[in-house]
């Protein structure tokens, strides 16, 4: 493996923000910790597409977590989205991607607003206002880049977030593991069992099965989907428990259309 090259180097609110050439691959490093590169980022454009191809109508899009650009492109991609808001703690990563050294291309559409700040907070402000919500801001639940982010994996956070969505919005969560605690909170909103009950919905696992320098992983895709249903374009039927095709696993549990 050759060695990294810095292409760029800052402090910001959360620490040292750096992005690194591997060889024809960038990296990005937070304090030290390797958060994402370019190897492989077909989940991070997943973590946009799963939640598209669910919605009919998806308008307004904040996505929580900049990285490399590559979600946020694969949002704009879509053309029936109007505006992209991106919400990114290291301010520094907006900088580089209005100069154009993010990986990512296409970062100048005039749909896209990039916002320096903390995503929890901006779903604490808002109330029934995205289409769509997308979350990469750690490797998961389980694997933070900042401790407080747990509190957006928390009932709070999670019914923040619900709270957010217009009317048959969807929630989509990326991680680099299997969270069982993660999907069995969003069952809890879904179901709206919650002290913090919202709208009842349905939740999805989707898992990508990634081989990376000889190792497998599972990294997961978690949506919640809220309803009513005319809003909704599910992929497959909710009535089937578990269904598995081009490597990707989903696991549906909720409510049926009917």
């Amino acid at each position: 493996m050759s060695a990294p090259a810095t292409i760029a180097r800052a402090e910001c609110a959360v620490g040292e923000v750096a992005l690194r050439s591997r060889g024809p691959h960038t990296e990005l490093i937070v304090n030290g910790a390797f958060v994402m590169d370019t190897v492989d980022v077909s989940t991070e454009v997943a973590l946009a597409t799963h939640a598209l191809e669910r919605h009919l109508d998806p308008r307004r899009v904040l996505v929580g977590g900049l990285g490399l650009g590559f979600t946020a492109r694969a949002v704009l991609d879509d053309p029936r989205v109007e505006q992209a808001t991106i919400v990114e703690i290291a301010s520094p990563l907006i900088e580089w991607a209005g100069a154009g050294m993010l990986p990512a291309a296409g970062l100048d559409d005039e749909r896209l607003t990039l916002r320096a700040g903390d995503v929890a907070e901006v779903l604490a402000q808002t109330l029934g206002e995205w289409d769509l919500i997308l979350l990469d801001v750690d490797n998961g639940p389980g694997f933070l880049v900042r401790d407080a982010n747990a509190a957006l994996y928390a009932e709070a956070g999670l019914a923040a977030a619900a709270r957010a969505l217009r009317r048959g919005g969807i929630l989509a969560i990326w991680s680099s593991h299997r969270s069982p605690e993660l999907l069995a909170a969003l069952e809890v909103l879904a179901s709206a069992q919650s002290p913090s009950a919202v709208d009842s919905g349905t939740v999805e696992e989707v898992i990508h099965p990634i081989e990376r320098e000889g190792r497998a992983f599972e990294y997961a895709v978690y949506l919640l989907v809220m309803w009513p249903c005319p809003r909704l374009r599910p992929p497959t039927s909710p009535l089937l428990p578990y269904l598995t095709f081009s490597s990707v696993c989903y696991r549906s549990t909720g409510c049926a259309e009917n």
